[in-house]
């Protein structure tokens, strides 16, 4: 079965294998001398004046980002699960909520974010998406959080990176807290979450928040190599060895191209079928399609043709269906993946197969490839 869900993501062998050494203690030099050679990886991957590690599933990093940043009210982007949960975690936590709220296939624009801004000047902390994975969406979040620093820069931005960080380069020059979590680009098992910080979060975050989310406790062990708490050992053992993988690969530029390449030829070959791609402004994460039949397509790739791609959610429940372009993945498991579309498309007797989704994506993505060795 080949797995094409926006996460978890496959693991590779490599990774694997390295977590199955025996496991180690982590207050020991040995499980400290790793911890420091993943965190010193970390700050090239996040670009951030501090990164901390959290044995967490991507959504206590959210938490933990709210309840350290935003001291009265957040203000929030709903344009899906994830961004709506921002808003759920700030009133659960008795902070101001304010909220931007859109279809899951429209994107936020600055204009709209300083409009709430000024009508709502209680405001300390805005929350937004990079990739809102609820149905693909990129937000353009670098323009609306260098239009928040202008209006004021005393508000922290919150970037939820969880299926960014990864597969684009994104620039963290106004962000003060961008979140990662390992199931995502970095093809890890759940249950590790990473926040980069910016030097004004540092600041704001103080003595820190909370007990267990307190990010002041955690950057000040971290610093010395370990954590507060009992450290995620084998999942940041894997995190070094996906980030030494990426390296051995070309790079963090490499990969960023080639999920960029491969996002475009994906996304080029299902509209060759006569498919709809579902957002506005698609991120590179997935492609999301929208379809009377997503349902049956869905079924019938993992039924028929070993492929499992993600459903909808909520009021897209049955009528999108998503496939993974994170991570470290072969182009000839993507041409298989949307070769898999066409053949379901033709047992449901939508057209006839010949071959297009594979051609299209071949011709595009390795096009594109030769272009960039020319140049």
């Amino acid at each position: 079965m080949l797995l094409f869900t926006p996460g978890p993501t496959p693991v590779p062998e490599s990774v694997r294998l390295a977590m199955a050494t025996p496991t180690l203690h982590h207050r020991t030099p040995e499980f400290e001398a790793i911890f420091k050679e993943t965190r010193e990886a970390l700050f090239d991957l996040f670009g951030t004046d501090e990164v901390v590690m959290l044995a967490s599933t991507g959504t206590g990093a959210m938490e933990a980002a709210v309840t350290n940043l935003c001291h009265d009210t957040l203000l929030n982007v709903n344009a899906g699960k994830f961004g709506e949960r921002f808003g759920k975690i700030a009133q659960a936590h008795g902070l101001g909520n304010v909220e931007i709220k859109h279809e899951w296939d429209t994107p936020a624009t600055a204009e709209e974010v300083i409009d709430a801004l000024k009508a709502n000047p209680s405001v300390d902390a805005v929350a937004v998406q990079i990739s809102e994975s609820a149905g693909g969406l990129r937000h353009p979040v670098e323009e609306i959080a260098a239009a928040i620093k202008a209006h004021d820069p005393k508000i922290m931005v919150i970037a939820d990176g969880i299926t960014a960080v990864g597969v684009e380069r994104i620039d963290v020059t106004h962000i003060d807290a961008l979140i990662a979590g390992s199931q995502k680009a970095l093809m890890l098992p759940p249950g590790l979450a990473i926040i980069g910080l910016s030097r004004a979060a540092i600041e704001k975050i103080g003595e820190g928040k909370g007990y267990y989310f307190n990010l002041a406790t955690e950057i000040k062990k971290q610093r010395q190599n370990t954590t507060a708490y009992t450290a995620a050992t084998t999942l940041i053992i894997g995190l070094r060895a996906i980030l030494k993988e990426i390296s051995q690969r070309g790079g963090l530029g490499k990969l960023y191209c080639d999920t960029a390449r491969r996002a475009k030829a994906t996304r080029f070959a299902l509209e060759a079928l006569g498919l709809h791609i579902y957002p506005k402004s698609p991120a590179k994460s997935m492609t999301t399609i929208d379809d009377p039949n997503a349902k049956e397509i869905r079924d019938l790739l993992k039924t028929d043709f070993g492929v499992n791609v993600a459903g909808g959610q909520d009021h897209l429940k049955g009528k999108i269906f998503r496939i993974n372009q994170m991570g470290l993945i072969e182009p000839y498991e993507m041409v298989a993946a949307v070769n898999a579309v066409e053949l379901a498309l033709a047992k449901l007797g939508r057209r006839e197969f010949d071959g297009t989704a594979s051609r299209v994506f071949n011709e595009e993505y390795f096009k594109s490839a030769l272009k960039r060795e020319d140049a």
